[in-house]
Parts: C-alpha cells; structure tokens; sequence
C-alpha cells in the first residue's frame, strides 16, 4: 500500500502527552495525516479480523479524506464506519447532513464493510440510545477529528463539554459560536438555517479511541490551537483534553498553528 512518508513536518513536538505536527501547508497536513491514518489501519488489520473508525465530517478535513479515497490495496470491507455527530432536524437528502457528507467523500467511494450513520430525524433520545449501543459494542480502534473555531471536538462545545460524561451519545443544543463557524465554513448562508440542536459522541467516548487522528488547518482555527496547546485542560477549551490522550497526532499547518519560533 502506497503511502505519502516523505512529506515532512517543519517542526515536530510534544505537548503533555499530544504529539503535534506542524506542516507547512494545508494540502501536505491533510496528506500526511492520511499517510500516518493508513499506516496505522494497516498495521491493525494484521492484528484482527475487524477494525472500528470514528469519522469526522468537515471542510477541515477535506484534505485528509481525499488522500484516504485515493489510497491503495487497503481491505476497506473489514473496516466498520461511524461518525460524531449529526444535526437534528435535517431532511435526508440536505447536503450538510454530516452523514451525507461523509458518505459522498469517503464511504460511497471506498466502501466500508459496516456503516453506521446517526439518524437525526429520529427520537433524539432513542437515536442516541441506539447509536451509544452502536458504538459501546466494541472498543474504538481510530477516530479521526478535527477541533471547532470555539474549541469544540464532535459537538462538545464548551457550554455542554464533559470529560466525565456518563453517556456515549447525547443532544445538545449548539453554541452560538459553532453555529456561525458552519456559516463562515460555507455550509448554510444565515445563522438562522443552522439548526440549534445536534446529536453528538461525548468527550470519553472519542477519548476511549486506541489512536486519535485530529486535523486542524487554517488560520480560524489559531485561537482554538494555541488555547488547545498552551491553555488549561478544562471543558472551556474542551480539545485541550488531548493532552491527556496517550496516543493522539495533533495535525496543524502554519496557519493554525502560527509563526514558529522556539516550537
């Protein structure tokens, strides 16, 4: 299997327990960070007959969903598919529906032997019943994610963020912060059409993934880096709790993480 390992990090370091890899442009994080993702899902695969992703759906994360489809001699029929998070409220066919999103990108084009999408124009309490079943069942072996302009991880903004939440799935209602960011990402045209309310994997649940793969690139996403870095580990900055991960790559380019002097 091909893979991209002679795209090098400008600058490589170690945050608490988040390694961190600064790239110097958009297109070599993203490739990268999918090189590192294939390798990882590779070695995996030898050791078991079946693995568990976790996905993120977002503009961010265009680069390294790109270089996955691209990728080849991978048994994407042994990988077994989910994603973070979902509105609530949008009709099936609506293209920022995050499960539309990932479908059209990565799992209509590589074909995962099991996919399972949240469905939000279900119950609320009963979709996030089934899908923690879902994802409870077994351990998680990956999750790729991305961190919102608000610091967010899934939607886990702030306001809602609990690193000792005892449930695997919950709803929540959307700060306004992460709603604007969908408008300044392109997805809706007004703050009035994001919807106010999402389903979403909580904080344990995407930390009980084995390995984190988290994509950050772009200069909106600065404050939220340097915050997710420097910062106290806390659910303001509800990222931060990376720090804490023992085996989570923080994937930035320099306009996320800024200029560098002495790392």
């Amino acid at each position: 299997m091909r893979t991209e390992r002679n795209i090098k990090p400008v600058l490589e370091k170690a945050q608490d327990q988040l390694k961190v890899r600064v790239y110097d442009q958009r297109e070599a994080m993203g490739t990268a960070a999918a090189a590192d993702i294939l390798e990882a899902m590779q070695r995996l695969l030898a050791e078991k007959e079946r693995i568990r992703i976790v996905f993120a759906a977002a503009p961010s994360q265009n680069e390294c969903l790109a270089a996955l489809v691209q990728a080849k001699g991978l048994d994407w029929s042994r990988v077994t598919a989910f994603h973070m998070d979902e509105y609530i409220g949008l009709p099936p066919s609506a293209p920022q529906r995050f499960g539309n999103f990932l479908s059209r990108r990565l799992f209509d084009r590589v074909s995962p032997g099991e996919v399972h999408l949240i469905d939000g124009l279900n119950d609320p309490e009963a979709e996030c019943d089934r899908y923690s079943r879902l994802v409870a069942a077994a351990p998680i072996d990956m999750v790729v994610l991305g961190i919102g302009e608000n610091g967010h991880i899934a939607f886990n903004d702030p306001p809602v963020a609990d690193f000792a939440d005892p449930l695997w799935v919950k709803r929540v209602e959307l700060d306004e912060a992460c709603r604007l960011q969908q408008v300044n990402d392109g997805c809706f045209a007004s703050l009035e059409e994001v919807p106010a309310y999402a389903l979403t994997l909580t904080v344990p649940a995407l930390m009980s993934g084995a390995h984190l793969f988290c994509v950050v690139p772009g200069a909106s996403k600065r404050a939220a880096v340097q915050r997710t870095l420097q910062g106290e580990i806390s659910e303001a900055c509800p990222a931060s709790i990376l720090r804490r991960h023992p085996d989570c790559t923080l994937y930035v380019d320099l306009e996320s993480y800024g200029e560098i002097r002495n790392g």
